[in-house]
């Protein structure tokens, strides 16, 4: 699953107040207050209390994800997200006992697998019988197994939005239950943080590719994506997907992922939120009680690749029996950097709505495009792709649609938005902010993302001055720094030809 951007971002309230050592509580207008913990194992406590309902939003934040992996490993995050569902020693099993013995028997089978691979030509014979051993395997632990018991024991205790993503630089966890039911939740995530058991490994693995298979391979706006990132970042790791590599993926080991795991989804290397009618002092107490024992992880190791300074339009073409469509990316600032505030006003400038400036040149008025959209991807800790995705109605070409977009982006350079226009988009923006900070469940992963990802909770919210001081010079500067086409990556999806398969 992935979680919008503007779910982390742009919030409308700016906060005020002193914080006092590790613990701090402050007040975001009339409604919103946050108290900060840090227990002795690392983990970072942030509990919002808010009188209404009886229901409370829980968060939790790990900062891993696909940037952290190796060449090898790519795809090893997401699909430990997907695991961290199967269970413990003792949730989603019948008799683990019986259960491991037949889990390391197919761990040493996946290993001979991965041995016959290697050989010159690989020993497909055995591995065909060794994956049917496994198979079988499966089959017989699965009579000890009860599947998905930790959805069912929160699904029948009222939870809602039970869910996980996995991004660049983070996994969340998140679920929403009644109030009265905190405690079982720092019962099952304590039991989780510290006893998984990756069952179901191979069957699990099998979804994940096939997940792979249905948003990118076999999917034209996911192939295209793909290879735009991919020509557009060469070294550093966002230029390639978080979902990973096939290869990579049917190579991954339980072995693997334990590993993984155990190193780095330590409490030391994460973030829990908790907001809605709770008790704060009760949730203090909890915490210690639950997650205070389970021992620190490794930090992960900081990413150092760079990518190198681009000198020169790239263009690719991706062929694929489907429909054109047409994304356009120039390299822009990490989300903190002095410009970002100005870059991110200009998505919504662009293409924010019936009235934004691309949306109304190319679908309402030339009627060349059936949608346009703009995002600034793939993260926000590195730089990255302000990119514009566009889609030609026929008989119009890719090649239509960037022409015009380029003749949009050379107005903004000749000359700078009314300050009406850009007033329009602090609105839209205001309106969203305000229904999102009525909501604890927004609340929660706002605040566990900031302080997960930039090491203070209050680094998001304070976003929101940044943007109501953007000016139509500094959208003007923006564009005329980086939309030069030596900064471009140009990526088109293009029909195959009649003839022998040439593009045409």
């Amino acid at each position: 699953m992935k979680v919008p951007f503007l779910i982390y971002f742009f919030p409308i309230l700016l906060l005020h107040g002193q914080t006092a050592g590790v613990e701090a509580q402050e007040e975001a207008g009339p409604t919103l207050m946050v108290q900060e913990h840090r227990l002795e194992n690392g983990l970072r406590l942030f509990i919002l209390p808010r009188p209404g309902a009886p229901i409370a939003s829980f968060v939790v934040q790990y900062r891993i994800g696909g940037v952290n992996e190796k060449p090898g490993n790519t795809g090893i995050s997401h699909l430990l997200e997907h695991l961290l569902f199967k269970g413990t020693t003792s949730v989603g099993t019948l008799d683990y006992a019986r259960e491991a013995p037949l889990l390391e028997e197919m761990d040493h089978l996946h290993d001979s697998i991965l041995a016959a691979a290697d050989l010159t030509p690989p020993d497909t014979a055995t591995i065909s019988s060794l994956k049917e051993r496994i198979r079988m395997l499966e089959e017989e632990a699965s009579h000890f197994v009860n599947s998905n018991e930790i959805d069912e024991i929160l699904s029948e205790n009222g939870a809602r939005n039970l869910n996980a993503t996995t991004t660049s630089e983070s996994t969340t966890y998140f679920v929403e239950l009644p109030s009265n039911k905190t405690e079982l939740w720092f019962v099952l995530e304590a039991d989780r943080m510290r006893n998984p058991v990756f069952r179901e490994f191979y069957t699990e693995r099998g979804v994940v590719a096939e997940e792979r298979r249905f948003r990118l391979e076999d999917s034209p706006g996911g192939l295209l994506y793909e290879a735009h990132l991919a020509a557009a970042f060469q070294t550093h790791p966002y230029g390639t997907p978080v979902v990973g590599h096939m290869e990579d993926i049917q190579r991954l080991s339980r072995q693997d992922v334990k590993s993984y795991f155990q190193r780095f989804y330590g409490p030391n290397n994460a973030v829990l939120a908790i907001a809605g009618d709770i008790d704060p002092d009760q949730i203090l107490t909890w915490a210690r009680e639950y997650l205070g024992p389970i021992p620190r992880g490794e930090e992960p190791p900081p990413v150092r690749i760079l990518e190198p300074k681009q000198r020169g339009e790239r263009r690719v073409e991706v062929v694929f029996d489907a429909e054109p469509a047409l994304r356009i990316g120039w390299k822009v600032p990490p989300s903190q950097a002095e410009d970002a505030p100005a870059l991110y006003m200009l998505t919504s400038l662009l293409t924010g709505g019936r009235s934004s400036r691309i949306y109304r040149r190319l679908v309402l008025e030339d009627r060349i495009a059936s949608g346009v959209t703009s995002t600034i991807e793939p993260g926000q800790m590195y730089p990255g792709l302000f990119s514009i995705q566009a889609s030609p109605l026929h008989p119009h070409t890719p090649r239509e649609l960037e022409d015009a977009i380029y003749e949009e982006l050379e107005r903004l350079k000749e000359t700078p938005p009314e300050e009406s226009e850009l007033q329009r988009v602090r609105n839209q923006l205001e309106a969203s902010e305000v229904r999102r900070l009525r909501s604890n469940f927004g609340l929660a992963l706002q605040v566990a993302a900031s302080a997960s990802l930039f090491g203070n909770w209050r680094t998001t919210f304070d976003y929101s001055g940044k943007l109501q001081e953007v000016s139509p010079q500094d959208i003007q500067r923006v564009v005329t720094t980086y939309f030069q086409k030596e900064y471009r990556t140009v990526a088109t999806l293009v029909k195959p030809s009649a003839d022998q398969g040439e593009i045409r």
